[in-house]
């Protein structure tokens, strides 16, 4: 067999054994759901019922944040064999970066149109990604995409379809990895498509298509007949005759075919004329009776008669493997998200049409701004899409969210399952035979120290012994470091203050301010602002800020490129019951309808604003939103006047229950609608006290929660 070798893809076998192929992680681990979306009070009690009676829920599509190399042998486990096509658009020009172009909306204060726009760098982790893909060249970037094939096939049905897209950096090479991994005899098509008219290439070839590659798994795949329209050219080419009765064009097609056998009923004389030798009527003389009474017949001076085939009948070609018909995004397009990568929903329409059904699976896991999602929702299949960048994963939830009566979805993470492989891969070793016994609480505690010492390095903070909430101290202010597999919560900082007010005073390791770091990679929805008023009612000043992702990244850490960023501050204002109520343009449970797939409009038939006697009513009004400056460019700074101006996104859960937070409403800027509702109102349908949790996200994709409890009666 012929094979594209490259550094990396054999290791040795150790002990004498024959080197052997590298293979992908294959940690399974536990997804979490962070958010859902668009799911009624109703269907989320079903969902929690189902799961209380040990049934499986009802099918929810996936919107997943995460590294692909964790994700694929997470889905493993339940969808080994079961994905009905799979489509890739994976990073494939090693110019190529995670940046994208945010947005920063105009200030509602001044009458002047201030909107204006600025690139938003790559974060440390995106940065790794590129890395771990390109670092050694070529040769990185096959293994990683050899790794990726083979999880992909697992995940594939045996009758499903998977299509790569690529361009001419790497496709030739791609192409040997896919022949590899499924097979040269499961290579159905190579598919060109023309995603630009021209190029000035510098002394060369205008350079105008990318590859796409088609593989199935096994003999029998999914392939539905999709036409192709004609152009113009091959309108007026053929379809050259005039019907003056209907007012319309028309084709002429063979009525004749070539003789099989005899020629049994198809060879007769049709008004004078007989099939020439070797040849007979393609139809039977009824049927030829029934053309030529509808007047479908065209009737030559001289020669065979012709069936006509009118430019409204004709559907188009079966779809060739060069794609010209299909154009890339202009800027004035509805699709226009501005994301570097963004592909023509057309593009995806054509493949998910071609190669999957109503209701099948549809996985792509480099989603970037979510037109697979899209385009699978608009055509009723289930999808799973996942992605590393957080701005992709806001950018795709937004278009979801624009498509009329989309249907409910979750957003999901390895969240803490991630971070706790990399704790005991990272801070168990040098604990010799004790190793293999992670679950000695001895073993525990060892690696959890490790682990502190650690964040605390990192945080240039000494660290200090003799507490249990207090682990550090910097600059004055003591340090706490939060686990791995918990929020922080209210509980650990009432624990914090009540150890630091102990600490006072104590020796040396005394705090010299009244001040405490709390470093924590996920914070509880209610933290941020009764925390702090609890430390502050004893003189204590908090300060959260979060571990960055980048921590499980080896070379971000090496590099020195570990940053901790406060946690930023949303201010809310609450009305209950006969308080004014304002006018809230909409007190939606639903997802507002749409005038085409990027902007939503005000939401229509949803319940009215509340009256101001109603005592079950809530209004909620955005009053203030502080952002920590730390990630964020100095001209950007001074190019926002308005808090407002940071925030691109909001959405309501008016009745959490500790849970995962339940999308359901949300307001968001459009590009034809970029002004922001500042108000949401909502009735209750029985009193009682319930807890809001209100989550903004903001222009660069970062989300903030805050929680207000209110009782209605």
């Amino acid at each position: 067999m012929t094979e594209l070798i490259w550094e990396g893809k054999y290791i040795d076998g150790g002990d004498g054994k024959a080197s052997r192929k590298a293979a992908p992680l294959r940690v399974a681990l536990p997804f979490q759901t962070v958010e859902t979306v668009n799911e009624s009070a109703q269907l989320r009690q079903r969902t929690l019922d189902l799961f209380s009676a040990g049934r499986d829920a009802e099918w929810r599509n996936r919107l997943i944040w995460g590294d692909k190399k964790y994700v694929l042998p997470s889905l493993l486990p339940e969808f080994a064999g079961k994905v009905n096509l799979i489509y890739i658009d994976p990073p494939f020009n090693v110019g190529a970066d995670f940046s994208f172009t945010a947005t920063i909306p105009d200030n509602p204060d001044t009458d002047d149109d201030e909107t204006t726009s600025f690139v938003k760098a790559p974060s440390v982790i995106e940065m790794k990604a590129y890395r771990d893909t390109w670092g050694r060249g070529l040769d990185s970037y096959l293994q990683w995409f050899y790794e990726t094939a083979i999880l992909l096939r697992e995940l594939l049905a045996e009758d499903g379809s998977i299509y790569v897209h690529l361009d001419y950096h790497v496709a030739h090479y791609a192409k040997l990895v896919l022949d590899e991994v499924f097979g040269v005899t499961n290579f159905v098509n190579e598919i060109v498509w023309r995603r630009a008219f021209a190029h000035n290439d510098p002394a060369r070839c205008g350079m105008i298509h990318d590859n796409i590659y088609f593989y199935c798994k096994g003999e029998k795949y999914t392939w539905n007949k999709v036409f192709q329209k004609p152009s113009r050219d091959y309108i007026e080419q053929f379809f050259d005759q005039y019907d003056e009765k209907r007012k319309e064009r028309y084709a002429r097609l063979p009525l004749d075919a070539p003789r099989h056998g005899d020629g049994g009923n198809l060879l007769y004389e049709w008004k004078g004329v007989y099939p020439s030798k070797n040849r007979t009527w393609a139809y039977v003389k009824e049927k030829m009776e029934e053309f030529d009474k509808a007047g479908r017949i065209h009737y030559p001076k001289n020669g065979m008669p012709r069936l006509k085939r009118y430019e409204s009948e004709y559907e188009g070609t079966v779809i060739q493997d060069i794609w010209t018909d299909v154009n890339k995004i202009h800027n004035q397009s509805p699709e226009q998200l501005h994301y570097p990568t963004q592909k023509p929903e057309a593009l995806l329409e054509r493949i998910i049409r071609a190669s999957s059904n109503e209701n099948d699976l549809v996985l792509d896991c480099f989603c970037g701004s979510g037109t697979t999602a899209a385009v699978a929702e608009k055509l009723n299949r289930r999808w799973i899409t996942a992605d590393l960048g957080r701005f992709a994963i806001h950018t795709t939830r937004k278009r979801l969210l624009s498509i009329e009566n989309v249907r409910p979805f979750v957003v999901q993470n390895l969240g803490k399952y991630e971070r706790q492989v990399w704790q005991a891969a990272e801070f168990a070793n040098g604990l010799g035979d004790k190793k293999p016994s992670l679950t000695d609480k001895r073993i525990q505690a060892d690696m959890q120290q490790a682990y502190r010492d650690f964040i605390l390095k990192l945080y240039n903070a000494r660290g200090i012994t003799g507490y249990v909430w207090l682990h550090g101290l910097k600059n004055g202010r003591l340090v706490h470091v939060g686990a791995v597999d918990s929020p922080v919560s209210v509980g650990d900082v009432k624990n914090i203050v009540a150890e630091f007010k102990r600490a006072v005073g104590t020796g040396k390791d005394a705090p010299a301010t009244n001040g405490v770091d709390v470093l924590g990679w996920d914070f509880a929805f209610e933290l941020n602002e009764v925390a702090i008023q609890q430390a502050a009612q004893a003189n204590v000043n908090v300060k959260f800020l979060r571990i960055p992702r980048e921590v499980l990244e080896k070379k971000a850490v090496e590099q020195g490129d570990i940053r901790f960023f406060e946690l930023a501050a949303l201010k809310v204002k609450v009305d209950v019951g006969k308080k004014s109520l304002g006018s809230a343009m909409s007190t939606s449970r639903k997802t507002p309808k749409v005038s085409d797939a990027g902007d939503a409009k005000k939401p229509l038939g949803f319940p009215k604003t509340p009256k101001v006697s109603d005592a079950r009513a809530v209004m909620l009004m955005l009053e203030d939103f502080v952002i920590p400056p730390d990630d964020v460019p100095a001209d950007v700074q001074r190019a926002i006047k308005h808090w407002s101006q940071w925030i691109d996104y909001w959405a309501v859960d008016w009745d959490n229950k500790g849970d995962a937070f339940h999308n359901e409403w949300q307001t968001y800027r459009t590009r034809k609608n970029p002004e922001l509702q500042k108000s949401a109102a909502h009735t209750y349908d029985a009193a009682g006290e319930y807890m809001i949790v209100i989550k903004v996200i903001d222009i660069l994709g970062n989300d903030t929660t805050k929680t207000v409890r209110v009782k209605v009666g």
